[in-house]
C-alpha cells in the first residue's frame, strides 16, 4: 500500500525595521519598511517597500502567504518578526496573524557553547553561499528615510535567500528542535 504524503508549505521570511517614536525611558518603536517572503529556495520571492509598497498592501499581502502557510520560518522571528508584524496589523486595524508552526533559526537553535547565534556568523561558518548583505551607517539613514527604497529591497530579499540555505543545513545537521507554536 503507497501512502500520498502530504507536502508542508513553508514560508521564509524576513523583515526590515526603521526607528518610529519613542514610548518613554528611551523605549524605541519601529516601522517595518520591507517585509520578503518565498515559499522554498527555487522559488520566487515576494517583496514589498515602504516608500513603494502601501503599508496595508504590504501587511495583507503578506498576511495572505502566512495564512496558507503550514509553518513560517526564519531568524529571530518569534521575538522580533512576527510581533512587529502584528504590531503593525493592529495600528492598520487589520487582522491579527493567527497562531503558526513557527522554525525559528536563532530560538530553535540548540545551545552550542561559544557560537555566535547570528544568520551571518552561522552562515559564514556553515559555509552557505548566500551572502548577508552589509549596510553601512550611511546606507541605513537613506534607506530608512526612504530615499534609497533599494538598499532595503536587496537587503530584505538577502535575508530570506541566505536563512532558506542555512535552515536547511541547520536541519541537515540536527540541529534545530522542532517548530514551535507561535500564537502572538
Amino acid at each position: 500500500m503507497k501512502f500520498k504524503i502530504p507536502k508542508v508549505k513553508l514560508l521564509y521570511f524576513d523583515t526590515e525595521s526603521r526607528p518610529l517614536t519613542y514610548l518613554g525611558n528611551d523605549f524605541t518603536t519601529s516601522e517595518i519598511t520591507a517585509i520578503a517572503a518565498s515559499f522554498g529556495i527555487d522559488r520566487e520571492i515576494n517583496v514589498w517597500v515602504l516608500g513603494k509598497d502601501d503599508p496595508r498592501c504590504m501587511l495583507s499581502r503578506f498576511s495572505l502567504l502566512y495564512n496558507v502557510a503550514d509553518i513560517v520560518t526564519g531568524h529571530y522571528i518569534r521575538n522580533h518578526d512576527l510581533p512587529r508584524i502584528n504590531a503593525s496589523l493592529a495600528e492598520y486595524n487589520l487582522p491579527s496573524l493567527k497562531p503558526k508552526l513557527v522554525i525559528d533559526t536563532y530560538n530553535d537553535l540548540r545551545q552550542i557553547p561559544g557560537i555566535s547565534k547570528s544568520q551571518e556568523s552561522l552562515s559564514e561558518m556553515l559555509g552557505i553561499k548566500s551572502p548577508k548583505i552589509v549596510m553601512s551607517q550611511t546606507k541605513w539613514r537613506a534607506a530608512n528615510r526612504l530615499e534609497r527604497v533599494d538598499f532595503t529591497r536587496e537587503r530584505v530579499i538577502g535575508d530570506v535567500r541566505q536563512h532558506q540555505e542555512l535552515r536547511l543545513k541547520l536541519t541537515e545537521l540536527g540541529w534545530l528542535n522542532p517548530p514551535k507554536l507561535w500564537e502572538g
